[in-house]
């Protein structure tokens, strides 16, 4: 609970409380000594806040139930003490008069008090408890975020070297073969490592970024294609500021250009933001045989970082023995 809503939760409190033990018992029922009621309420403020920040916070323990107990008592001598003082000695000394009649033995003042401190300090404990609680649920969701944070640097940092993995292993194979294509895509490579190392910073990027990001990967890629051709993109996008987390949609198209058949097949790719949401569609067959079918960081990473960032996207993937196909759609209204 926020600071401001708790102190405006204390001043009302008291104001009820002040309205309740002096203003209507005195000032519209005419009972007589308002100086008893000013004394009632001065204790059980003093009571109140003794138990709220030293009681509760020593000696609450459910576990303990004596501990409990006994801090319960602690609180209610403290009233007692306050009250006769205040009733049973100070006003004696300064105006003569006392609030319980002459003679009145001190234990039963005190087991006559137990009944008029419980209000205070029940209150008391229930506002400290949910403050006390309040600021563990907010230490907690504090920890969730910072893991989640940490989580995602984690797997953010396992794109690049990935990525550049892949695309290594396509330009080697361009310079294996001496292609006139491997110095363009060197080039192209150089670019794309920029924007990765730019954007990777950052939590969220705009949406035209990081499809820019995917149109240059995929350009990259054709460079070492007999058919490019094959490549279908259809893209219809309305609203490119919106935001995203960076690198969030290549490792799919990494996916199907590693392990999808791209001399006869091809792959087609879908994206668009209607309404603002997302839909990203990728459909590609696999080759006969595929090197390394075991690779799939990737796409695992993408699994949990749409997870943690969006947990009410809708992702279907269907991963058969000829075919892989990916179909994404985010709400990206409240990013």
């Amino acid at each position: 609970m926020k600071q401001r809503q708790l102190l405006f939760l204390h001043i009302f409190y008291w104001t009820m409380y002040f309205v309740g033990t002096i203003i209507v018992p005195y000032f519209i029922f005419n009972k007589d000594h308002l100086i008893f009621g000013l004394t009632y309420f001065m204790t059980s403020f003093i009571c109140f806040y003794f138990n709220y920040f030293f009681i509760v916070h020593r000696f609450f323990d459910i576990k303990k139930l004596y501990k409990t107990i006994l801090g319960f008592f602690i609180s209610v001598t403290c009233f007692v003490l306050v009250r006769y003082f205040a009733e049973e000695i100070l006003l004696p000394f300064l105006g003569g008069f006392s609030n319980y009649p002459e003679g009145t033995e001190f234990w039963y003042y005190f087991f006559d008090n137990i009944y008029n401190s419980v209000t205070s300090i029940f209150i008391s404990t229930v506002f400290c408890l949910f403050k006390i609680y309040s600021s563990l649920d907010a230490e907690r969701l504090q920890l969730v975020e910072e893991k989640k944070s940490a989580e995602l640097k984690a797997l953010k940092t396992q794109i690049n070297p990935h990525f550049i993995f892949n695309t290594l292993n396509n330009i080697y194979s361009l310079v294996y073969q001496k292609s006139e294509k491997a110095l363009p895509a060197i080039e192209e490579l150089g670019q794309l490592l920029r924007y990765s190392t730019k954007d990777l910073e950052e939590d969220f990027i705009s949406l035209d970024k990081e499809i820019g990001y995917i149109d240059s990967l995929i350009e990259l890629e054709k460079l070492r294609l007999r058919n490019p051709e094959l490549i279908f993109v259809e893209k219809d996008i309305q609203h490119p500021h919106l935001n995203i987390s960076p690198m969030l949609l290549v490792p799919f198209v990494e996916n199907a250009f590693k392990h999808g058949d791209l001399r006869s097949k091809g792959f087609e790719l879908k994206i668009s933001d209607q309404n603002k949401v997302l839909h990203f569609y990728l459909s590609n067959f696999k080759k006969d045989k595929m090197k390394d079918s075991g690779s799939g960081i990737g796409i695992q990473n993408v699994k949990k970082r749409l997870e943690i960032l969006y947990p009410k996207h809708e992702l279907s993937i269907k991963d058969s023995e000829t075919e892989f196909v990916v179909d994404l759609k985010i709400d990206l209204r409240d990013e």
